[in-house]
C-alpha cells in the first residue's frame, strides 16, 4: 500500500482517571494466519529515506479502499477483463461472473473487518479480500489492464481495478436474493454496540494460554485488526504482547476494550476517511523502525516474532 507515516512529534493528554497517557492522545491541531514469509521485516514494510509504509491492509485501509469504487455506484457494468486461472478466484465460478455482472449495475458497498462486498442489481454480489498486497481504484474508461490487475470491470465512464501482485487476497461470486453464507460472521463489528466488554471478556477467557497478541489478531474475535493495530492497542492498554491471556487482570482487560474502540474509531477517522496518517504520536510511526522508540518515554522499543508477526513494544509502558 502507500500510505505514508510522518514522525512522532507533539505530546500526550494523561488521562485523570487513571493517569493513562495512552488513552486520550492530544492531537496536532486537533488472526488471521500471516501469509508466507510475512514475519519478516522485508516482507511487512518498505522504506524510504521519508516515509514507512506498512504493506498488510487492515480494517481502516479496507474501509477507504472500500469507498474508491463508490463514484461507480448506479452505474452499469459493461464489460470486463479477469484472469480467470490465477489463484485469487480459487473457488469461484469466473464464467458466471462474467455473465451475471456485464449489465448489472453497482448498487452498494460494505466493509466487515478485512473484507469489502460489492451488491449489484440482480442480486450478485462481490466479495473482495486485498490479502497482503491487494488495492482497489478507479481508472479511465479506456484502461487497459496489466499484468496483476486481475479484475477490472469496465463502466462507460470509469474502470473499476482490483489488482494483487502477490494474489494472497480472494474475489469471491455469488448469486442470489440475500447475502452470500461467506460474507456472515458471529464476530460482531468492533465499531457497533455488540462489541462489548462481556464480549471481549468472553473471547480472551476461550484463549487462555495464548499470547495476547496473537488473540487480537483472530478475526473471529477482533475482525479488522491486524499487526500495526494490535501493537497500538497494546501499547496504549500497556500490556506486553507477550502476555498470556489468563493473566490478565479485570482491569487489564477493560484498558484492552478500551484502547481497541479508540484505535479502530481514530484510525477509521483518519486512514478510513482520506488515507491520511494516524495521529503524530501513535505508535505506528515508531514500530516499523530498527531504532525506534516509544513516543512517550523515548526509550528504545523492543522487538521480537509474536504469532508469525514482527512485534514492536515499550518495555517501560508493556508490563
Amino acid at each position: 500500500m502507500a500510505r505514508k507515516c510522518a514522525k512522532v512529534r507533539g505530546a500526550l493528554l494523561v488521562n485523570r482517571a487513571n493517569q493513562n497517557p495512552h488513552l486520550n492522545p492530544l492531537p496536532q491541531g486537533e488472526a488471521d494466519a500471516p501469509a508466507p514469509g510475512e514475519g519478516d521485516f522485508r516482507h511487512e514494510l518498505l522504506v524510504n529515506p521519508h516515509h514507512v509504509i506498512s504493506a498488510m491492509p487492515e480494517l481502516a485501509e479496507v474501509e477507504w479502499f472500500r469507498k474508491q469504487w463508490d463514484v461507480g455506484r448506479g452505474a452499469a457494468i459493461v464489460d470486463l477483463s479477469l484472469h480467470a486461472r490465477n489463484r485469487v478466484f480459487r473457488g469461484s465460478d469466473v464464467r458466471d461472473l462474467r455473465q451475471r455482472l456485464i449489465g448489472a449495475n453497482l448498487l452498494s458497498s460494505h466493509a466487515r473487518g478485512k473484507r469489502m462486498l460489492f451488491e449489484f442489481s440482480g442480486e450478485n454480489w462481490l466479495g473482495i479480500h486485498l490479502g497482503m498486497t491487494g488495492k482497489i481504484r478507479v481508472e479511465s474508461p479506456n484502461y487497459y489492464p496489466t499484468k496483476h490487475d486481475h479484475l477490472v470491470l469496465n463502466q462507460r465512464e470509469r474502470a473499476l481495478v482490483f489488482t494483487d501482485s502477490r494474489q494472497f487476497g480472494r474475489v469471491r461470486f455469488h448469486h442470489g436474493a440475500d447475502e452470500p453464507d461467506w460474507w456472515k460472521s458471529d464476530a460482531p463489528e468492533i465499531n457497533s454496540r455488540a462489541f462489548d466488554q462481556k464480549f471481549v471478556d468472553r473471547f480472551l477467557g476461550r484463549h487462555r494460554k495464548a499470547p495476547v497478541k496473537a488473540v487480537l489478531l483472530m478475526q473471529n474475535g477482533f475482525p479488522g485488526i491486524g499487526n500495526w493495530m494490535a501493537d497500538e492497542i497494546l501499547w496504549r492498554a500497556e500490556t506486553r504482547p507477550l502476555r498470556r491471556t489468563a493473566r490478565l487482570s479485570v482491569g487489564e482487560r477493560a484498558k484492552i476494550f478500551h484502547a481497541t474502540k479508540h484505535v479502530v474509531r481514530r484510525s477509521l477517522e483518519t486512514l478510513g476517511k482520506d488515507f491520511s496518517d494516524p495521529p503524530r504520536n501513535w505508535l505506528i510511526h515508531q514500530k516499523w523502525k530498527r531504532d525506534g522508540i516509544c513516543p512517550i518515554h523515548r526509550k528504545p522499543l523492543r522487538h521480537a516474532t509474536v504469532a508469525g508477526r514482527t512485534t514492536a513494544w515499550c518495555p517501560r509502558c508493556q508490563r
